[in-house]
């Protein structure tokens, strides 16, 4: 009956993605960005689905050491396989995406090699580029430290310059200046690029960047001083325990002074500190790349737990039986629909706006080379703003996915537990979220205080040049369906932002000295900086939907998506709304009534919009996510793989259990 059941869902599905009102090849190219980046991903996802090394069902069940042993047979026959089929620097990108499994190749490739090409000389690069990207070494970015994170200038390490040897002897006077985080340094890289406080002549002129080898290219083992090894487990089964995030200790370890990273300042061979004529805010560059990439992640993994729940979602039936009818899927009810549609929005929204870092990232990184550096502190604004909005967001999004899913959910065949688990770190590196939104919330301040003076916003800040407006705007809905209007839309978000924003400052202007007033408000700045940012957001996906896009029904289901982002934000905030005036208690209403129509309208094409993140089965690593929607009989066949199941009788069966039940404990006397 099971195996019935189970082959009537299959058919279930395939009917729900005939009911989808428009053409999923064509959302899937407007999700990608082109039919070429479709094409790509289809054929990397696919190279990887089919090689049985990549296999990943089994990764939950395996030991620590038996996790990173196969995290190495991955790498290593990855690397194998760009090399073999002469893959582009795009393909190899995307087949390491679809391997999916945290190692030391993500820090090498992503703060490694950026570290050596952003501060780096020309002459750095040439020496340690090529050995990079052969893999001739391996490297990873050790700044983190055990006492100090967001922090940086408390870093504790020392780089101290010895001009009789022309070298730097690095050193760690304290335990709490031991490196501690870095991805790849517990066991596999030969080098780091350290961050230290850079002495010499007896001043400390602070932290700065040094290549340190780490372990021998010969046997692999620590070099002389260096004390290095793994921080142990971390949360979750699988996850993030594939990676070997590190300690390091350094006791008075030198390296050559030409070891120092000297893009921006050097020291010379007499121990003279001179800064370079190549500007800091160059720096700027590698930040907004770095950014950029984990907004791009977020959207990833958001969307790969909305695949998973919605498809679920259309499967599972609980309730609703009338004289012995089928029962209601889940995805019917409206309690499932409000929880489970703005994360699918989401998922869109974040892709977009991630789409939109791209080119913001092309548009600094030509400026800063034409000396213009107008824009650097509303870029750096933005991007810190929205990697602490999409990774907060995605972690709590991917829980509520699992919630969505009940019971099963909470079984790592989900897939769901290890995509949370693997992901929620995303908080906490390339700066601490609270941290970043009170950067933005500090840029804001300023903004707002340069309001009066003439001096225009730029970029996602323009909107405050309207100040005169948007502080006195009523909002013009009248009516539920007023609320599809963009222009409403718009107005609503950036008269909130604008008015947190002012009121804060005004708060801030009040209090004895500026640093005890932001010190005071700073929950109010964090929500002010939130409003900031999820304005960006709306405003992008606007944007988006406003251009021309291809295919039948596409712009129209993007355009419902983008309103059920914004309704549900508003309606999430609601008292910002409320409070700032923007909107009348009515008028949230009205958009919460408009929302209801929205997740209607969602509801025919909910599957169809998540097959066109276009994720195998492999990749999505879910028996509830499976696109052939045979969930039931995955689930059973998956339970009898785990470990446990491999004695009909468990192991300490003799020793526990039959004592027990045979009433034949030994009883010790007091």
């Amino acid at each position: 009956m099971a195996m019935d059941h189970a082959a009537a869902e299959v058919d279930h599905l395939a009917a729900e993605r005939a009911a989808a009102r428009f053409d999923v090849e064509a959302m899937k190219v407007a999700w990608a960005g082109s039919r070429h980046a479709v094409d790509v991903a289809d054929r990397m996802a696919r190279l990887v689905a089919s090689d049985p090394v990549f296999r990943k069902d089994n990764r939950t069940m395996l030991s620590r050491k038996d996790l990173f042993k196969d995290t190495l047979r991955k790498a290593a026959h990855a690397w194998k396989r760009i090399v073999e089929l002469r893959l582009t620097e795009e393909e190899a990108g995307l087949l390491r995406q679809y391997v999916d499994q945290p190692g030391y190749v993500d820090l090498h490739w992503g703060m490694f090699v950026p570290a050596i090409k952003g501060q780096g000389t020309e002459e750095q690069q040439k020496k340690w580029l090529p050995l990079a990207y052969k893999f001739q070494i391996i490297g990873c970015y050790a700044q983190t430290e055990l006492g100090h994170g967001s922090n940086v200038q408390g870093l504790e390490t020392t780089a101290t310059f010895d001009p009789k040897t022309d070298e730097f002897v690095i050193h760690s006077p304290t335990l709490t200046s031991s490196k501690w985080w870095p991805g790849g340094l517990g066991k596999a890289s030969t080098h780091a690029v350290v961050y230290a406080r850079l002495i010499t002549e007896g001043k400390d002129y602070g932290i700065h960047g040094f290549i340190v080898q780490l372990r021998s290219l010969e046997d692999h083992s620590p070099l002389p001083g260096v004390t290095l090894g793994d921080i142990g487990g971390k949360f979750g089964s699988g996850a993030y325990n594939s990676m070997d995030n590190g300690v390091l200790r350094f006791d008075h370890v030198r390296i050559p002074r030409d070891q120092m990273l000297m893009r921006l300042s050097q020291v010379t061979r007499e121990g003279k500190y001179v800064h370079s004529d190549v500007p800091k805010q160059l720096l700027y560059g590698t930040m907004v790349y770095v950014r950029q990439s984990i907004v791009a992640d977020a959207s990833k993994a958001l969307s790969r737990a909305v695949c998973i729940a919605v498809r679920y979602s259309a499967i599972r039936k609980q309730f609703g039986s009338q004289d012995g009818g089928p029962e209601t899927q889940v995805l019917n009810y409206r309690t499932q629909q409000s929880r489970l549609f703005p994360l699918l929005a989401s998922a869109y929204a974040f892709r977009f706006v991630g789409d939109w870092l791209k080119w913001l990232y092309t548009d600094v990184t030509q400026k800063l080379e034409a000396k213009d550096y107008s824009t650097l502190q509303e870029a750096h604004a933005c991007t810190a703003g929205l990697k602490a909005v999409t990774t907060s967001s995605t972690a709590d999004a991917i829980e509520e996915c699992r919630k969505l899913c009940g019971g099963h959910g909470y079984l790592n065949s989900s897939g769901l537990p290890e995509l949370f688990a693997v992901y929620v770190p995303a908080c906490t590196y390339e700066g601490d979220n609270v941290v970043l939104l009170l950067q933005v919330a500090r840029i804001l301040m300023k903004t707002v205080s340069q309001l009066t003076s003439g001096k225009q916003p730029v970029g996602t800040m323009a909107y405050m040049g309207n100040v005169q407006h948007l502080m006195q705007s009523k909002c013009a809905v009248k009516t539920a369906e007023d609320w599809l209007n963009p222009a409403f839309i718009q107005e609503a978000f950036e008269a909130r932002a604008l008015r947190m924003a002012v009121n804060c400052a005004q708060n801030i202007g009040q209090a004895a000295n500026q640093e005890e007033g932001f010190y005071e408000r700073s929950p109010d700045l964090l929500e002010a900086a939130v409003a900031h940012i999820q304005l960006i957001i709306v405003t992008k996906f606007i944007e988006k939907v406003q251009q021309d896009i291809p295919g039948h029904g596409v712009k129209e289901q993007l355009q419902n998506l983008c309103n059920v982002y914004a309704l549900y934000i508003l309606h999430k905030h609601l008292g910002d709304f409320l409070a700032t005036g923007c909107i009348t208690p009515k008028q949230g209403a009205l958009a919460n009534e408009q929302l209801g129509k929205l997740y209607a309208q969602v509801r025919p094409n909910a599957v169809a919009l998540v097959d066109a993140f276009n994720y195998t089965d492999h990749f999505l690593g879910s028996v509830l996510g499976r696109y052939d929607g045979n969930v039931y009989p995955a689930l059973y066949e998956e339970a009898w793989k785990d470990p446990l199941n491999e004695t009909v009788v468990p192991e300490g069966y003799h020793e526990y259990l039959r004592p027990l039940l045979k009433q034949q404990l030994k009883l010790s006397r007091l």
